[in-house]
């Protein structure tokens, strides 16, 4: 089967693009001009959303991620008051989706560690995956990995607490939830391990494994054989979703380069491979040959 591969918010070009706004200047409005405000903000980026549907499904494009930032404010009473009235409009744009065969995913922000020692980080946390469950529910998408919501592991030196505190979470949020290894708390084998804890899937990130274990190649063993394990804590194989990108000015380098020089030849057998580069969909367009090519070895 060719690897599906995925568009990460907005385009290079000026296709897909959302619009935000500040809390300051949000706040220097009064009640009824910052519900109106949201509603304006909120109603162009579900229009930009479809837009941005209607763009993945022309380029043949089968994976999804919405920004984290689609409403802002969203996790506040003000932003769901807005919300809610948009939900058949959601709804019909998730449905669409769905029979279109193109997957939503979404990749909450940093602030999410739910295995802080802080409480209040940890309630925030929880606020803000929240919001992502709710919008997942807003758009008709499953209870399931299908929509995952993909976070990292937070913390250091806390497995135990975050396997703990995923179970105490809502079935709306623990259901989608997927955990993403990185380059300093928790490497692979790591989050591999608590996956297989929680219940939940990995999402096995070639990039972050190569620059946490030091590694000069995506060919060395352990990039193969970490992908199969983070197959296991799918309860779908075929649903199963990856990251990629390359080193800006070199291999190991972590931030993110413009397009995909260099893939694992093991992500050939990949379902879903979200395309992690600066120049968005001149990368996909880039690997193209690439992912056709796991058609032609099959």
């Amino acid at each position: 089967m060719q690897p599906n591969l995925g568009l990460v918010c907005i385009t290079a070009s000026k296709d897909v693009r959302y619009r935000t706004v500040t809390r300051k200047r949000l706040l220097e409005h009064s009640l009824d001009a910052q519900r109106k405000l949201l509603e304006d903000l909120y109603r162009d980026n579900i229009q930009t959303l479809d837009k941005a549907l209607r763009y993945c499904e022309a380029e043949g494009i089968r994976l999804y991620r919405l920004p984290s930032s689609i409403f802002p404010f969203a996790d506040e009473d003000i932003g769901r008051e807005v919300l809610a009235p948009f939900a058949p409009t959601l709804g019909r744009s998730g449905r669409r989706a769905l029979e279109r065969g193109i997957r939503l995913v979404m990749h909450p922000d940093q602030f999410v560690v739910l295995n802080s020692d802080s409480e209040g980080v940890v309630a925030n946390s929880v606020k803000i995956l929240q919001m992502h469950a709710d919008i997942m529910d807003l758009l008709a998408q499953p209870r399931s990995p299908w929509a995952l919501l993909e976070i990292h592991g937070g913390k250091g030196n806390r497995a135990d607490a975050l396997v703990e505190r995923i179970t105490l979470l809502p079935d709306a949020i623990r259901c989608r939830l997927g955990l993403e290894n990185d380059e300093y708390a928790y490497g692979a084998q790591e989050i591999y391990e608590i996956c297989m804890r929680a219940g939940v899937p990995m999402v096995f990130d070639a990039h972050h494994h190569v620059v946490h274990d030091k590694l000069d190649s995506y060919e060395d063993p352990s990039v193969g054989a970490m992908l199969l394990k983070a197959r296991e804590t799918w309860a779908d194989p075929a649903h199963q979703l990856v990251h990629i990108s390359n080193g800006r000015e070199g291999f190991n380098d972590r931030q993110h380069a413009d397009l995909i020089e260099v893939m694992p030849s093991s992500y050939l057998a990949a379902p879903y491979i979200e395309i992690e580069a600066k120049l968005k969909e001149e990368a996909i367009r880039g690997l193209r040959a690439w992912s056709a090519s796991a058609t032609a070895q099959a």
